[in-house]
């Protein structure tokens, strides 16, 4: 009996000591309505009864006005004729998307009616670009009806192009990956479709599941649009070997994922096989899915995948994959002895901690800075409004990551029906803040805590052109530090239905200074060495923009 007493009082006194312990990262806290944040994502209906209002919406960071804050976007479902109930119509105009621009100091002012932003089509995701090379980022806004395409006039208003510039595809539109295919200096824009909804005509479910799934429906082709230069796009989808007409895209992302110095594009697919375009550099792709085992999941599944994140989670100079779902999820590590991608899910640990949520959007981030990317998990119910809590996830250096959250932060102990997630240092102060969108309910805007204690860089990469100075999408930059390589591609389209901070962040693990190399789209590289920590280091290079005879 004393044995056992002895044990329970080491026992107790371990887990005291567990509880008083600090914590190994920062911590991160709700500041939503401290910042002025009032909107609220609508699924423009009361109930929730069908495969549009379930899919939900993203939100984007992006800086509108050149004032060096990150200003957020959020989407939203409005009521919806064919989409929504008839008991719903009382929220009819009432809905719309919202921009907030970012004041700095943690506030937060809505802009929305003043930018001209305001869509009332039913919303699902966005992102943001310099389309027309002219230094203002332009908002391209994906939709269930008509994409809308607003032009950023530099005085802090938009004018919608979506109509001239041939963008306003009336598809069901989730998601849309900016990136300059084919090298001419202008951004080409991939967007991800999903499916053709039938207006509720399909009733054919088992009634417990709330809805029809996506199985369902026919799916759509994702298009691949050329980018003119001349402020309008063309299809070229088929001649750029990327034409899927039976595609149910749920988000997409792009980078060089085979170290080739051009950007490939992953397409994470619903209830079947995802699509990884490899980019063959003469203005063509090969769908590789299958060869580089990205298709399905780590046992064959054809899973629901969601929002892909990508990052170098081995630190061995490769990009790999972290891809949520409904079921599962996937850590596709890319192996380049064997030339394709190894599902490290079980070995990784995930399975267990995460497998037992719906997974929706992802953040691969560096939270404790100690150079190494860990994993940040949004959940939800996919047919019902059914809450879950979040997961953040270490990275433990070795291959294998383990739950951190409840060292988070009390946000990690409450419960929400998550869809997006977007990131950005939104104060400038040298770490990661979070962004969380969820369904039928308020936003959460996460602010880090403590993240800075430890080094940091930021690399802001830009290209000068004649017209105008815009984020150097494609640029590869590799930093070296406390005997890490950390290589990391500029594109902010990553995730769930929408994007992050467009400048990359490294945590240095220690080190104080660091040695940094930048190779631009057009090749070039460049090397820094002995790089101070703590600051944002602004890259430029100079650039030209080529416009195609048509």
């Amino acid at each position: 009996m004393r044995a056992l007493v002895g044990h329970a009082a080491v026992l107790a006194a371990a887990l005291a000591a567990a509880a008083s312990a600090p914590p190994r990262g920062p911590v991160f806290s709700d500041i939503t309505e401290a910042a002025g944040i009032r909107f609220r994502h609508s699924i423009g209906d009361h109930k929730l009864d069908n495969i549009v209002e379930g899919t939900g919406a993203g939100a984007c960071f992006f800086d509108f006005d050149n004032d060096g804050l990150q200003d957020i976007y959020f989407v939203t479902g409005v009521w919806t004729k064919g989409v929504s109930d008839n008991d719903g119509r009382d929220l009819r105009g009432r809905l719309s998307n919202r921009l907030y621009r970012n004041l700095g100091g943690g506030k937060f002012e809505d802009v929305t009616e003043k930018a001209g932003v305001a869509s009332k089509v039913y919303g699902s995701g966005c992102s943001a670009a310099d389309y027309d090379n002219d230094g203002d980022v332009d908002l391209y806004v994906l939709n269930y009806g008509p994409n809308i395409l607003y032009r950023n006039n530099g005085d802090g208003t938009f004018t919608d192009v979506s109509k001239q510039s041939g963008l306003d595809d009336a598809r069901w539109s989730l998601h849309a990956v900016w990136f300059d295919y084919n090298n001419d200096g202008w951004l080409d824009v991939y967007v991800a479709n999903y499916l053709l909804y039938d207006d509720g005509k399909f009733r054919d479910f088992y009634p417990a599941q709330g809805y029809p799934g996506p199985l369902s429906y026919q799916g759509l082709p994702s298009i691949l649009y050329r980018n003119n230069g001349d402020g309008t796009f063309t299809d070229v989808t088929k001649e750029a070997g990327m034409w899927r007409p039976g595609g149910r895209a749920m988000s997409v992302t792009a980078a060089d994922f085979n170290n080739d110095g051009r950007m490939d594009v992953f397409t994470s697919n619903d209830a079947m096989e995802n699509y990884f375009f490899l980019n063959n550099g003469d203005g063509t792709f090969s769908e590789k899915g299958l060869e580089f085992e990205l298709a399905f999941s780590e046992h064959g599944q054809g899973v629901a995948s969601m929002g892909p994140f990508y990052g170098d989670v081995n630190r061995d100079g490769w990009l790999d994959l972290f891809v949520p779902n409904l079921n599962y999820v996937s850590l596709f590590v890319y192996n380049p002895k064997k030339g394709f991608f190894e599902n490290l899910n079980d070995a990784a640990g995930l399975a267990p901690l995460l497998g037992q949520y719906a997974g929706w959007g992802s953040v691969m981030f560096d939270w404790d800075h100690d150079g190494w990317l860990d994993l940040f998990t949004v959940h939800g119910h996919a047919h019902h409004e059914y809450v879950q809590e979040d997961s953040l996830s270490r990275n433990r250096q070795n291959g294998t990551f383990e739950d951190v959250s409840r060292e988070a932060g009390p946000y990690f102990e409450t419960k929400r029906v998550g869809r997006g997630a977007a990131w950005a240092d939104m104060d400038n102060d040298g770490d990661i803040d979070l962004l969380v969108v969820n369904l039928n309910d308020a936003p959460v805007l996460l602010r880090n805590d403590g993240g800075n204690a430890r080094p940091w860089l930021m690399v802001d990469a830009r290209l000068d052109f004649p017209t105008g100075s815009r984020t150097a999408v494609g640029a590869r930059v590799t930093v070296a530090a406390n005997g890490l390589r950390m290589v990391e591609d500029v594109n902010p389209v990553r995730g769930y239905l929408g994007q992050g901070d467009p400048r990359l962040h490294f945590g240095l693990g220690g080190a104080t200074v660091c040695d940094v190399e930048i190779r631009w789209p057009d090749g070039v590289v460049e090397k820094l060495a002995g790089v101070r920590a703590n600051q944002v280091l602004r890259l430029r290079h100079k650039a030209e923009a080529r416009r195609k005879a048509q």
